[in-house]
């Protein structure tokens, strides 16, 4: 088990520092590893998890069942984002979530989230900003599922997994790794899988965008947000947990 005083994802610039007392205390919070393989189901919606979790390596999704068997994709999820918070405060899950890729988790005891609010309220705090954080991203795809084209909607939606797997680290020369299959970008987006192949090639054709062979290259952010009608995203710090 590797000791949060060690974490690798502490080296990326992308996360706040610990203090010392915050370093400390996760020390003591964190209460052993989980590795899972790809298309293992880390937690089920309706289960009553006693764990939650931060990514410390590997990819995953965030997805509803829907009554007829499909499922909407909500997010993804990358190393250094908290996972289970739903089941620490409502009771239970409110959604899956599975593995895309090999993924290491770190794991905290769910029991111990009240402690953290009594006794460390800056790190109770961070806890709320990363929930924030969380739904102004559902606000964010919610106008791009409503506002904006389906090429539009694909250029929007790559270009934040390359900009969240850039801030970890995973970037070289403009190419990052990707875990996530066709069909979970065409069901996060609410578009068709043939629609989405179709939109890939031609963002390949015009040289915006190649995902291929597991693998995602942008090698002009700027000329491909222009294309999804946004702007390139700044590095904002954000907490660990």
């Amino acid at each position: 088990m590797i000791p949060c005083d060690k974490c690798p994802l502490r080296r990326c610039q992308y996360f706040l520092p610990f203090t010392e007392d915050e370093l400390a205390f996760m020390l003591r919070f964190k209460a052993g590893e989980l590795t899972v393989e790809a298309g293992t189901t880390v937690l089920m919606e309706g289960s009553n998890s006693p764990q939650v979790f931060t990514v410390l390596s590997g990819m995953g999704t965030r997805y509803k069942t829907l009554e007829d068997g499909n499922r909407q994709v909500i997010n993804f999820l990358f190393p250094g984002d908290f996972i289970g918070l739903q089941a620490g405060v409502m009771g239970e899950m409110k959604h899956s979530v599975e593995a895309s890729a090999p993924m290491v988790l770190c794991v905290f005891n769910r029991s111990d989230l009240w402690n953290m609010f009594k006794a460390h309220p800056a790190r109770a705090y961070d806890l709320t900003w990363i929930a924030a954080v969380e739904e102004h991203f559902l606000g964010e795809s919610l106008t791009a599922l409503g506002q904006r084209s389906a090429g539009q909607r694909i250029a929007w939606a790559l270009l934040r997994i390359h900009h969240r797997l850039r801030a970890v680290g995973l970037e070289t020369a403009g190419v990052v790794p990707l875990a996530f299959r066709q069909q979970d970008l065409a069901d996060a987006l609410g578009l068709s899988l043939v629609h989405t192949n179709k939109t890939l090639m031609q963002l390949r054709k015009s040289g915006l965008a190649r995902w291929s062979d597991g693998s995602l290259a942008i090698a002009d952010r700027t000329k491909l947000a222009e294309y999804a009608g946004s702007a390139p995203e700044p590095l904002e710090q954000r907490p660990l947990m």
